[in-house]
């Protein structure tokens, strides 16, 4: 089950997801950073994702093109900030003007993936801060919080079939 809850209520400004995966902190790691494995979950039930470009490595960038069921392609495109195996990944959205969640990372967005390892099963957090609530409102109508649930769901099914 993947829940999706404000940091709390002096943080109004952070969407906070959280999954629980039965497998490995490693192997979720991998599935984030290995672009064949990424274009295989990214993005929400129905869509087709192409990694364009990933150099998960800080200062390094991605660019993920997720086709939509309607036929239209969204940018996903950030620079990592950060890149700790099998710890955390930390990115940041680049300003994109097209569309308010940047075809599934929100523009201006500060984004931190942490794989926290438990008895062979993973706790993925992913926390997103942003700028100011007019982008956060922006992200969650173009679909934010169900668009991180479908695709956790996604990689959770992926697991099951590896």
């Amino acid at each position: 089950m993947t829940t999706i809850t404000y940091a709390d209520a002096s943080e109004d400004l952070v969407l906070v997801v959280t999954r629980i995966f039965d497998a490995p902190r490693e192997l979720i790691f991998k599935m984030f950073t290995d672009p064949k494995h990424l274009a295989r979950f990214w993005g929400p039930k129905g869509f087709i994702s192409t990694v364009r470009e990933m150099d998960a490595r800080p200062g390094g960038t991605f660019r993920i093109d997720m086709r939509g069921p309607d036929g239209g392609i969204y940018p996903c495109k950030g620079v990592y900030r950060e890149v700790v195996e099998p710890e955390r990944i930390v990115f940041i959205g680049k300003p994109d003007g097209g569309h308010g969640c940047g075809g599934g990372l929100p523009p201006r967005a500060l984004v931190t993936i942490i794989f926290a390892g438990h008895d062979g099963k993973t706790t993925l957090t992913i926390d997103t801060r942003f700028d100011a609530a007019a982008d956060r409102d922006a992200a969650v109508k173009m679909g934010f919080n169900t668009g991180w649930a479908s695709s956790l769901d996604r990689l959770a099914d992926l697991l099951e079939k590896l």
